[in-house]
């Protein structure tokens, strides 16, 4: 029996943590079966190893999220935390390795430092990232560092010549107005008694760069960049020699000559600086800094991980087009950038251009609207150069090189994957290969548009943390990856937008960059991300504090929400809501146009948004709202019955996502409804021969809701259907990532002719979510997993399937196979667990605690496949019954 090295809060690193009270989480890995635990000692040390706290033994099964034992950490607190526990059976376990954790600054007064910009007048273009760099002297040995860093833009930072850290687009983005996040470094090993340099490169990014479609617009958060930094050094006889950004900083220029998120950057390498950080260097060209007032934005620590490298690539196949360009295609839709090896005469520039696919053979560039995706490189001469551009990123799968000196080696050039570096903590796979391609290409979704922000999309003029596409992709992206924290950092962000307008109405984006631009209107799905998506976080990772933090948020949408339903007579009324965004039936100009009315959709949402809070304000102990919430849900619900819903189960609206709706947000209220509805749904399922009808309202809820009719063959029908549109038809023209429209590319090769097309879009994989809990049967029945179901459903013409997921209690998995006529069903319930099993055909389930188990049952696979009702020569009557 181990326990694993405790956590604190979501931190994979925690040096520079912003909780002053870290809560605790540890595993304990045993084979022993039906283990649970019984008692727990937590013991925190200072970096001296004298004891802060000490438990003793305390009487609990708890591991998850555990409070502090000890008195709040200052600033600067550096500690050892280890933990030993006692199973069932009475048995101890050793101590846990220790994780040492260090706090940040954690109050405003513990930054001395202040801005530096090296922009003396608002540019109308691009600039070029700037070089900063600061001269000083220790007079004493170096016991250790710490540099506290952050920008109005994003940063590269160096000390005497070596990088610091491996973060990339640093400091990320977040509502800078609002929230400033900087990071913590140890960079003890890079300095020396004697003479040293700190120095950045500072970029653009967010702040003063081209943000938004339609040309977007410049300086969305202010005119000049910034690098605000704090080196803190702390000799062996405890005095501290601090060096800031102040006015003695001095900037020049280099080799970037522009670098930006869309266009890509320019590189001259003639134009390099050697040892422009280190000591010594000749400062005689630079300029002196601007010094800026402190931030009015909280500065904070990240709660998540940082974007980073994460993978490489290398080309699969070189392309010569038709036009006789050399494409470069590396067999993945990634997001990223490339990075090669080159030797060639001094001044010869390289051209790097970068695409999702192909169209007629060429590099398909219109998607990219106003995007140029284009890097380049000019070199210095001086033998083999190795160039990856700083501060942009791409969405692309093909690459033209063009002007490549001599003959172009595909060896010497490699795709560079970047996303934010979150732990991976689901698995699905399973006997039918599209549909494992299909798992795939949603993995692979979310971690191009999981870039230090939950995006739309990596490689358009856009790039933006829109709200409705995470609402409905959070339970599928919390399967695979742990984004507490990256999504919990960013719903602080949606919180602070929020509640600083006076509607109380989230923004379409977070950040915020949009504004009105959409008539200042709310829309359903797209608001209610303040309600669900916290409550996803804490439905998976246990974290009751998420829904304490977010509850202003929620609560305020939600008050917005009840004012619309009041000025309707009793039901939102808007003349137009996104709705049922991009519909397959939608035309390419106009993808709000969906069968599934707007109202319908939003009144939906609102009883959907209400009954969760009602649930959050019983487990917050805000007894008066939840019975205001409850009340707000059952009025909806009775408005909604009476404005869309005949006594038989019709709805006016008589389209798949309407059905998904009212089936699975339970706004059906007697049984003939119920049952009507189902038989409804399924018909209007076959009578389209399977293929998909939904757009984002209804897609992460067909399949659940063929379920609830009863018809989860249906389901897998439509998830095994390869027809345009359908979840596989991509998968079958050669996508490896999901598209924003379920035609992004037609059938004869040719790119969707609308405005908006992606082929790197996550939200339509939602269909994922159902992947997991359904067809291998695998989702937590507690929140953060402590207890699991277990209920796998068969089906299609599969022969096995199986998900696998790290809980917080350890990797749980759910998995089944058919073997001459029995189904197999296998199972792994981590320690300090138990599980409900229902088997296929049971209608009771059973209970069982942690270990590996399997079950057995005699297994007649249902007819395969579901047939359809439309005859080719049906009449419209007969179409219309």
């Amino acid at each position: 029996m181990n326990v694993t090295a405790p956590v604190l809060e979501h931190h994979r690193e925690p040096l520079g943590i912003g909780e002053s009270r870290p809560r605790l989480s540890w595993r304990t890995e045993t084979e022993a079966p039906n283990w649970t635990q019984e008692a727990y000692r937590i013991e925190v040390t200072d970096a001296d190893g004298t004891v802060l706290a000490d438990t003793g033994r305390v009487e609990s099964g708890d591991s998850v999220l555990v409070d502090w034992p000890g008195e709040p950490l200052g600033s600067r607190a550096r500690v050892g935390v280890r933990v030993q526990v006692w199973g069932s059976g009475g048995e101890a376990s050793a101590w846990s390795p220790v994780t040492h954790a260090e706090t940040g600054l954690l109050t405003r007064t513990d930054w001395t430092a202040h801005p530096v910009t090296p922009d003396r007048e608002p540019a109308d273009g691009p600039l070029p990232p700037a070089l900063l760099r600061r001269d000083f002297r220790l007079d004493r040995p170096v016991a250790s560092a710490r540099l506290y860093v952050t920008a109005y833009g994003v940063y590269e930072a160096e000390i005497n010549g070596t990088r610091v850290g491996d973060h990339v687009l640093a400091p990320g983005w977040t509502s800078y107005h609002h929230r400033l996040r900087y990071q913590t470094f140890d960079v003890t090993t890079l300095l020396a008694e004697g003479d040293n340099t700190l120095g950045a490169l500072l970029g653009e990014g967010w702040y003063t760069g081209r943000l938004g479609f339609h040309g977007g617009r410049r300086h969305v958060y202010g005119d000049r960049r910034a690098l605000l930094a704090q080196l803190e050094v702390t000799h062996p006889d405890g005095t501290v020699t601090t060096v800031v950004t102040d006015g003695g900083w001095r900037t020049a220029t280099g080799p970037v000559l522009r670098s930006e998120l869309y266009d890509g950057e320019a590189y001259d390498a003639r134009r390099a600086r050697p040892g422009w950080s280190t000591p010594g260097h000749a400062t005689t060209d630079w300029s002196p800094v601007t010094e800026l007032p402190v931030p009015d934005a909280e500065l904070v620590a990240p709660t998540g991980p940082p974007v980073r490298r994460t993978q490489t690539l290398a080309p699969v196949d070189v392309i010569t087009t038709p036009s006789g360009r050399t494409v470069l295609d590396f067999g993945q839709n990634l997001v990223g950038r490339l990075r090669i090896r080159v030797s060639g005469p001094a001044g010869h520039t390289i051209t790097l251009r970068h695409a999702e696919v192909l169209e007629h053979g060429e590099l398909g560039v219109r998607p990219l609207r106003l995007a140029r995706a284009t890097d380049t490189y000019t070199l210095s001469g001086h033998g083999t150069e190795t160039y990856e551009p700083h501060f942009t990123f791409h969405g692309f799968r093909y690459a033209e090189i063009e002007n490549w000196p001599g003959d172009l080696d595909p060896a010497a050039v490699e795709a560079v994957v970047l996303h934010t570096d979150m732990a991976r903590t689901g698995w699905f796979e399973s006997s039918h290969e599209l549909v494992n391609r299909l798992h795939e290409n949603v993995v692979w979704g979310m971690r191009g548009n999981f870039l230090d922000i939950p995006t739309d999309c990596p490689q358009r003029d856009e790039r933006l943390g829109w709200t409705g596409d995470i609402q409905v992709f959070a339970p599928t992206a919390s399967f695979l990856y742990d984004c507490s924290g990256m999504l919990g950092g960013w719903l602080r962000d949606l919180a602070a937008e929020q509640l600083a307008r006076p509607d109380g109405v989230p923004p379409l984006v977070v950040p915020d960059i949009l504004g009105d631009a959409f008539g200042g209107t709310p829309h359903a799905v797209w608001a209610d991300v303040a309600v669900l998506v916290p409550w996803t976080l804490y439905r998976r990772f246990g974290d009751l504090d998420v829904l304490r933090t977010q509850y202003p948020s929620m609560r305020a949408w939600t008050e917005t929400a009840a004012r619309l339903v009041e000025e309707g007579g009793g039901l939102w009324r808007q003349t137009f809501q996104l709705g049922d965004w991009l519909d397959p039936a939608a035309p390419p100009d106009n993808p709000g146009e969906a069968r599934t009315d707007g109202d319908l959709v939003a009144n939906a949402y609102v009883a959907r948004s209400a009954d969760v809070l009602a649930e959050t304000a019983r487990l917050l102990g805000e007894k008066d709202d939840a019975t205001r919430y409850e009340d707000l849900a059952r009025s909806v619900r009775a408005a909604f019955a009476d404005e869309f819903l005949t006594p038989g189960g019709r709805l006016s609206s008589d389209a798949q996502t309407a059905y998904a709706l009212a089936l699975c947000f339970a706004l059906l209220p007697t049984e003939r409804q119920r049952r009507g509805a189902g038989e409804r749904l399924a018909r209007i399922v076959r009578r389209a021969e399977f293929r998909i009808a939904t757009g984002f309202a209804g897609t992460p809820l067909i399949c659940d809701a063929l379920c609830e009719a009863g018809e989860p063959q249906l389901a897998y029908r439509m998830l095994l259907e390869e027809g345009c549109p359908s979840w596989l038809y991509p998968v079958t023209m050669g996508a490896t990532t999901v598209w924003e429209r379920w035609d992004s590319m037609l059938p004869d090769g040719t790119i969707n002719p609308g405005e908006m097309t992606s082929f790197n879009h996550y939200a339509l994989g939602a269909v994922a979510d159902w992947l997991h809990r359904t067809v291998a049967g695998l989702e937590a029945a507690e929140p953060g997993w402590r207890r699991l179901r277990i209920a796998p459903v068969p089906g299609g013409d599969l022969t096995h399937a199986k998900a696998a997921h790290e809980t917080p209690y350890g990797r749980a998995e759910a998995g089944w196979r058919i073997e001459d006529g029995t189904l197999l069903v296998d199972v792994l319930v981590p320690p300090n667990t138990r599980a409900d099993i229902r088997l296929p055909g049971d209608t009771d389930s059973f209970e069982v605690g942690s270990g590996r188990h399997t079950f057995r049952r005699a297994y007649a696979a249902p007819a395969w496949p579901p047939s359809a009702i439309r005859h080719p020569f049906a009449s419209p009557e007969e179409e219309a019954s």
